[in-house]
């Protein structure tokens, strides 16, 4: 049972990566200076935005469960 969820955190934590560098910067602070202050024409709608946005926020619960039940598994076992 520790291993399916390790290997999931560890899924999970390489999607929440690439879902984070996915979203689009704001403007201002780092991703400016990685190139993400420039306009870009493979920018998403606002509602491909809105669903990556989603998915994000499932991928990060998921993964805070994941850890969680680490936790309480290795502390009881």
């Amino acid at each position: 049972m520790v291993l399916g969820f390790s290997i999931a955190l560890i899924v999970f934590s390489l999607l929440l990566m690439l879902l984070v560098l996915m979203h689009k910067g704001k403007g201002g602070g780092l991703s400016d200076m990685f190139g993400g202050g420039m306009q870009s024409s493979v920018g998403g709608s606002s509602v491909a935005e809105r669903n990556l946005d989603r998915i994000t926020v499932v991928v990060g619960l998921l993964w805070a469960v994941c850890i969680v039940a680490l936790g309480i598994m290795m502390k009881s076992g």
